[in-house]
């Protein structure tokens, strides 16, 4: 494993962050948006869920807002990957960027199972919110703000 991190490590990209602190910055910058593109999409949509925002129907919010999250998602993970690669053995012996990754894909995962339940399409469509909806809307503001919160203590270990 050690030597697979050390490969990753020496990727043309990885040597390109360590060297060029301009372009090490703004790959940190997009990682910052990025967050903050799932974060403020999600939380928006899941405390319109949980009975806030109620002027607002699920079934207009619903579909860009999810789209707008799984798009910081996939934009977060990439640049993650790529800061990842400055240092992955030390980053890999790090208890709270273990801690972060598993948030990360636990939120994840609740988003496809939520998706993918039988009570979505009914809030989607402007139906009674299954209780089921409203736990994994709970549990997803959990999820993603305490990701962050691993996230910031990453360089303090």
């Amino acid at each position: 494993m050690v030597e697979l991190l050390q490969a990753f490590s020496e990727w043309p990209g990885a040597v390109v962050l360590r060297r060029v602190q301009l372009v090490y910055l703004l790959v940190n910058a997009a990682h910052i948006v990025s967050i903050g593109l799932v974060v403020g999409a999600i939380v928006s949509l899941d405390l319109r869920i949980l009975g806030a925002f109620k002027g607002y129907p699920i079934s207009v919010l619903g579909p860009p807002l999810s789209r707008i999250a799984a798009i910081g998602v996939v934009l977060a993970i990439a640049t993650g990957l790529m800061l990842f690669s400055v240092r992955p053995i030390a980053y890999a012996q790090n208890t709270a960027f273990l801690v972060k990754v598993g948030l990360v894909g636990f939120g994840i995962i609740n988003a496809v199972l939520l998706h993918r339940s039988r009570h979505w399409p009914i809030a989607l469509s402007g139906g009674k919110i299954h209780r089921g909806v409203k736990v994994s809307a709970f549990l997803s503001i959990t999820v993603w703000i305490s990701a962050i919160i691993a996230g910031r203590w990453i360089g303090f270990l």
